[in-house]
């Protein structure tokens, strides 16, 4: 994987919070969420279902549904023309004007992303028009037509309804969408989750060699890391509406720092060598409408002490010897380490 920590970060989340509900009762779903994208980077976002990752990208395209309400943060995009913007504090018409240019989603059904009464090559064709008014309608059909090929479909299958298009074919033609203006960061909500492994195969292979050609950077949301690992430069693991590891792919899944990161990858069977054991993680996740103080995962976690349920979750080296810079972790076990105190010892011997 590509070293991408020295390249322009392209999307800037900073300390993003979200709610669901508008009382005093309202769940704090996203805590001061801090991630960068950088330029031709893909970053692969993981977690447990309801862990928050589909709620921060939406949250950080202001696609978030009633009742999401962002209650503090900033989101900065570097847009094709060069400038900065922070997206939450762009007008309505602003936010419409560079939707689809600066950056782009692919959501987790293209089913019911798709509208069911027009075909395919009408949708295509209408996302590009809402931004190139100017364009006549061969040149809205040659464009569309090439963003076929380019996703490996038949340009005659712009005539049909996403109906009688298998679900490969479905997820293709929302790629092809997302990436008629070439923006500059795509995000993919679990674009894979309802194909079979064949399918799920091509269409990340269709992701990278697309990546390889156009330039752009991509945000993959997933709970299967085993597919991140072949996918993604660097990978950040969420828990409770934080994130609480984020490192380079390869280091994170052969040297996992937190413990929750840990039996996520044991969750998985491994991607070659023999077969294993599989593993587990205990519990369920927290309620975040009732989330106390402390590390959200320390009724979950086998090596918590009390110390834990008071600790303010925040992001740092771990300071062991071989681990990267841009490796963090927001676990106290390893803040002990760096005072000198040591790793529990059943931690130290599972090397995590």
């Amino acid at each position: 994987m590509t070293d991408f920590s020295n390249a322009e970060p392209v999307l800037e989340i900073k300390n993003l919070s979200v709610d669901y509900g508008f009382t005093e009762s309202a769940a704090h779903v996203l805590r001061g969420v801090n991630l960068t994208l950088h330029e031709g980077e893909v970053l692969g976002l993981a977690g447990e279902s309801g862990c928050g990752k589909s709620t921060l990208v939406y949250g950080a395209t202001r696609l978030l549904p009633p009742p999401g309400l962002i209650t503090g943060g900033e989101v900065w995009i570097k847009g094709t023309n060069g400038e900065r913007r922070d997206l939450l504090k762009l007008t309505d018409k602003a936010l419409r004007e560079q939707r689809w240019v600066d950056e782009a989603v692919v959501f987790q059904g293209a089913m019911n992303s798709l509208n069911p009464v027009y075909r395919v090559g009408h949708q295509i064709k209408d996302a590009i028009q809402a931004h190139r008014p100017d364009w006549d309608k061969q040149k809205l059909q040659n464009r569309a037509v090439e963003l076929m090929d380019m996703v490996g479909i038949s340009p005659d299958r712009l005539e049909s309804f996403p109906h009688q298009l298998s679900g490969g074919m479905r997820q293709r033609v929302m790629i092809a969408m997302a990436l008629a203006l070439e923006p500059k960061v795509l995000i993919m909500d679990e674009p894979t989750t309802a194909l079979d492994v064949v399918m799920q195969r091509q269409i990340v292979q269709q992701i990278t060699d697309l990546r390889k050609k156009l330039g752009f950077a991509v945000i993959f949301i997933t709970h299967d890391m085993s597919l991140l690992i072949e996918i993604a430069d660097r990978i950040a693991i969420m828990y409770a509406g934080q994130i609480i590891e984020d490192g380079p792919a390869m280091d994170l899944y052969n040297h996992a720092r937190h413990p929750y990161t840990r039996g996520l990858i044991n969750s998985f069977p491994p991607l070659h060598g023999p077969r294993r054991e599989l593993g587990g993680i205990p519990g369920t996740p927290p309620d975040m409408a009732t989330l106390g103080d402390g590390c959200p995962f320390a009724d979950r976690c086998a090596y918590v002490h009390e110390a834990c349920h008071s600790y303010e979750v925040s992001l740092k080296e771990t300071g062991l010897l071989g681990d990267r810079k841009q490796h963090v972790v927001g676990c106290l076990l390893y803040e002990e380490l760096k005072k000198g105190k040591g790793l529990p010892e059943a931690l130290a011997k599972e090397r995590i």
